[in-house]
């Protein structure tokens, strides 16, 4: 039980920690202590999904093992080629995608908890779990294209 509460509490602050890294994206900068906490809290949330007891590797894994393969880019990128040339826009897209990735969880637990959204998607196959993803896939599709273009080297 209490597994649960730090991973769900590690979720929550990186979840609120992307919003502030993805707007310095977007403005051309990194926040860097909002990143430190999003990259370090988002590494944990992946990591702690694994100690749940589990006895086939499910869909949640493959979300925190490519979680944490987007996230080891993202901080390579910043912490060992300080954003240098190409790897400034693989932050950008390493870091969102790991977001992305926070964001999907999110919904499909909101979707598998939340009574009413529950009725209306109990498999997570129906129709509207597919819209709500579907429109979270495009925001950060459209998110991750303009902090590319924003997040740029100084010339």
């Amino acid at each position: 039980m209490a597994l649960t509460y730090i991973h769900t509490g590690l979720s929550i602050i990186a979840l609120a920690a992307g919003i502030p890294v993805a707007m310095g994206l977007l403005r051309q900068g990194a926040a860097k202590r909002w990143t430190i906490v999003f990259l370090v809290t988002t590494v944990l949330t992946s990591v702690t999904g694994f100690l749940f007891p589990f006895d086939r590797f499910g869909d949640s894994h493959w979300v925190g093992l490519i979680s944490l393969i987007v996230l080891a880019a993202a901080i390579t990128a910043q912490y060992l080629f300080r954003y240098r040339g190409s790897w400034r826009w693989i932050y950008a897209v390493a870091a969102l995608l790991a977001f992305y990735l926070n964001v999907f969880v999110l919904v499909a637990q909101l979707f598998k908890k939340i009574p009413v959204l529950h009725a209306y998607a109990p498999t997570l196959m129906e129709l509207p779990f597919v819209i709500a993803q579907t429109v979270v896939l495009a925001f950060f599709v459209w998110l991750i294209w303009k902090a590319v273009r924003a997040f740029k080297p100084a010339m």
